[in-house]
Parts: C-alpha cells; sequence; structure tokens
C-alpha cells in the first residue's frame, strides 16, 4: 500500500459524515472514504507495528500490525474484519471494540485479535 500524507487522510476524514457507533452507512465520496480508511489502516500499522494481526476492510484495505507472532503463509490466525463505516467510527473513537464485537460489526477471531489497546488512531 502505498503511504498517504497525514495532510490528506485528514482532509479526506473530515469531509464525511460517520454516524454514530457506526449505525448506517458513512456519508461521502467513494474516493474519500476509500482515502480515509486506507490512512486510518495505515495509522494503526505505524503506531502498533507488527505482523500478528491482520485487519481487513474490503474492498478498501488491510494491514498487519501488532507486535507478536508472525505468520507468513496462508490465512493469519489473528484477524479482525469490519466495514468502512465501523472501522472509522473505531478509528476516530465513535465506537468501543468490545462494542463492536459484540454488536456483530466487527468479527475478531485469534487470540490476539483484540484492538480496543491499539484504538482510536486519529
Amino acid at each position: 500500500m502505498r503511504r498517504i500524507d497525514d495532510e490528506a487522510g485528514r482532509a479526506a476524514l473530515g469531509a464525511l459524515r460517520i454516524p454514530p457507533a457506526a449505525q448506517g452507512p458513512v456519508e461521502g465520496d467513494r474516493a474519500e472514504i476509500a482515502l480515509a480508511v486506507r490512512w486510518t489502516l495505515q495509522r494503526l500499522a505505524e503506531r502498533s507495528p507488527g505482523r500478528t494481526v491482520e485487519v481487513r476492510v474490503p474492498p478498501f484495505g488491510a494491514v498487519q500490525a501488532i507486535e507478536g507472532p508472525r505468520h507468513t503463509r496462508g490465512t493469519p490466525p489473528n484477524v479482525v474484519e469490519t466495514d468502512a463505516a465501523s472501522w472509522l467510527a473505531l478509528a476516530s473513537g465513535g465506537l468501543a471494540f468490545s462494542d463492536a464485537v459484540e454488536s456483530g460489526r466487527v468479527h475478531a477471531s485469534g487470540a490476539r485479535a483484540d484492538l480496543t489497546a491499539h484504538l482510536p488512531v486519529v
């Protein structure tokens, strides 16, 4: 993934309307949503480097982050997957990770797939 400039990422995130607690879709241009998702994923990977957990926000992006045992092939043992609205709410502090998992907005598998200590990223 190509590095996204912080100013461009903040601008894209600021241009969106992220519903409280991810109740509904993100309102904004698809290109801005994609940029905001990729930038916040990049911020997670920069703030919590590693390859223990794969965080996926289809169709916009995925990163590996968080220190610990590294996987090298196949599906990683620790995966967090969610939609753009939920990810942006998590990344910006509008949604708690535990609430997102409990409500089914986030699917987390693996012993290390808890992002609570790594969120929000902005």
